[in-house]
């Protein structure tokens, strides 16, 4: 459903907001080990995350990767996936043909019009705060 980019980057980003909510800074070994993911992959999906304003970072001894409270309670799920994904999710076709409209459907069309407006919802309905305190409470994990 969505690119393996876009997996981490929603992992990346709970990551670094469970961090943020302790005023820590998240490293990027720790980020790649946390989130399970390729320390090179990795990198480059969080320089998409800063460039897209969802998470910043500083240089030094003291840096790291960090979010802001404010931009924790309202950033959604969604604002991640578009800035990784774009629209897609929302807006291809379920069996990958170039051209697929309610004019002209394919045979899964409008099953794939319900599951792509109710995930719609539920990714921006869901913000990364709460994500984070789940992971924070232990309630929820990033890789098993």
């Amino acid at each position: 459903m969505f690119s393996k980019a876009c997996e981490y980057a929603i992992r990346a980003t709970i990551y670094i907001a469970r961090q943020s909510m302790e005023g820590l800074r998240a490293s990027l070994t720790d980020i790649s080990h946390e989130i399970d993911s390729p320390v090179a992959f990795t990198s480059k999906i969080l320089q998409q995350l800063v460039k897209a304003e969802i998470i910043y970072s500083t240089r030094g001894q003291t840096g790291g990767f960090y979010m802001e409270a404010a931009k924790m309670d309202h950033l959604s799920v969604a604002g991640i996936v578009t800035a990784i994904d774009g629209d897609a999710v929302y807006t291809e076709c379920g069996l990958g043909l170039k051209e697929c409209s309610g004019s002209i459907p394919c045979p899964v069309h409008d099953k794939f019009v319900e599951i792509r407006n109710s995930l719609k919802r539920v990714l921006e309905s869901t913000n990364v705060a709460s994500l984070a305190k789940g992971l924070k409470n232990g309630d929820t994990c990033l890789k098993r």
